[in-house]
């Protein structure tokens, strides 16, 4: 299915998508065909194992990433990977501001983060959360730039960058396509705090109970 006009992400030469232009219009177009799902959380195995590469970019596609928009907008969320709502394929959309107040939406589809060279590496230990680690906060170092290429949802090959806050957001939503929570970044006694947070706190959105 042809998405609309408003919904595509314009890239630059070098092939760097402009994910800032036109944001409200392209989230919204998203978020009214799609439907709120529940958000899954830590224990679920679809949250702890490598999602599939997506093959096919039809309708199905569109319609799925319609729902991760509405679900990261019902669950008050600057990102989501596909599996936060049970689903396995490398899929992560994002409506995040970085650290200088500038929006950016946009999806990301087989995403694969690339390896900073070691002057870009400059840690940032801000607080992070997780929609499926719900309540819960720790500090975690991530560098404070990040560079993202994959495909966009016809299946044109793109690149996302970010600095701050969206950098943090597209190692987090590339990582849980990979199996991995921020929070298995943590030290053992950083993770045990962040689930006893969870388990005290009481998430604003719907959760899929662990079976």
């Amino acid at each position: 299915m042809a998405q609309q006009e408003t919904d595509e992400q314009t890239q630059i030469n070098d092939g760097f998508v402009v994910d800032t232009e036109d944001c409200e219009a392209r989230e919204l177009a998203h978020r009214e065909r799609g439907t709120a799902r529940p958000i899954t959380v830590v224990g679920n195995p679809v949250l702890h194992t490598e999602c599939k590469d997506v093959t096919e970019f039809d309708d199905s596609l569109a319609a799925l990433i319609d729902d991760m928009f509405a679900s990261q907008k019902a669950a008050e969320g600057v990102g989501l990977a596909a599996n936060q709502i049970g689903v396995d394929l490398k899929v992560f959309v994002y409506d995040c501001p970085d650290d200088e107040g500038v929006r950016h939406t946009g999806v990301v589809i087989n995403p694969v983060l690339q390896e900073l060279p070691a002057e870009l590496r400059v840690l940032d230990e801000s607080n992070e959360g997780c929609l499926s680690v719900p309540t819960a906060y720790a500090e975690l170092a991530r560098p404070d730039y990040a560079e993202v290429h994959g495909r966009d949802a016809q299946g044109n090959p793109i690149k996302v960058r970010g600095t701050g806050y969206f950098a943090r957001c597209l190692q987090h939503e590339t990582d849980h396509l990979y199996g991995y929570l921020y929070i298995d970044r943590l030290s053992k006694r950083d993770r045990k705090d962040a689930l006893r947070q969870m388990e005290e706190g009481t998430p604003r959105y719907e959760t899929v109970p662990n079976a």
